[in-house]
């Protein structure tokens, strides 16, 4: 997949450019959503503890696809719903909520999910390489499973 063209006015540091891209709240929720099996709308929009609300899941959706870290393909039974994944451009992107996440461990008091719960737990027994790998790896073979590639 080639490179995304951002057009920025001037030079500009890695960082400010990725922060631009993805820094809202919204879209690595999303990634992260995509991690754990969510792939329609309706799933993004009450299955997250976060509330979405529907037209920032809808602008964010739109966003993460023009990025080409998402994209979709139509319910083979049901045409009006879309089925979203990550693409490898999105895949690649399990290393920064991997550190955000375990920065946010280790440097804020707050009361866990069950999803946080079992990660920690992994990141405790689990070296940082394998985790990533075991995400990534595990992504992958379920979009094969689900979508055939």
């Amino acid at each position: 997949m080639s490179k995304e063209k951002y057009n920025y006015p001037k030079q500009a540091c890695a960082c400010a450019v990725s922060l631009d891209l993805l820094g809202d709240k919204w879209s690595l929720i999303l990634v992260r959503d995509l991690f754990r099996g969510k792939t329609t709308y309706t799933e993004f929009l009450k299955q997250s503890e976060e509330g979405i609300a529907t037209n920032i899941l809808v602008d964010r959706l739109k966003k993460l696809q023009a990025l080409g870290i998402i994209d979709f393909r139509r319910n083979e039974r049901d045409k009006k719903i879309k089925e979203y994944f990550l693409t490898d451009r999105g895949i690649d992107l399990y290393p920064v909520i991997f550190e955000l996440q375990r920065w946010t461990l280790k440097h804020v008091d707050f009361e866990y999910t069950e999803n946080t719960k079992n990660w920690n737990e992994l990141t405790q027994t689990t070296t940082q390489e394998s985790v990533i790998n075991q995400y990534q790896t595990g992504y992958r073979a379920k979009r094969e499973e689900l979508f055939g590639f």
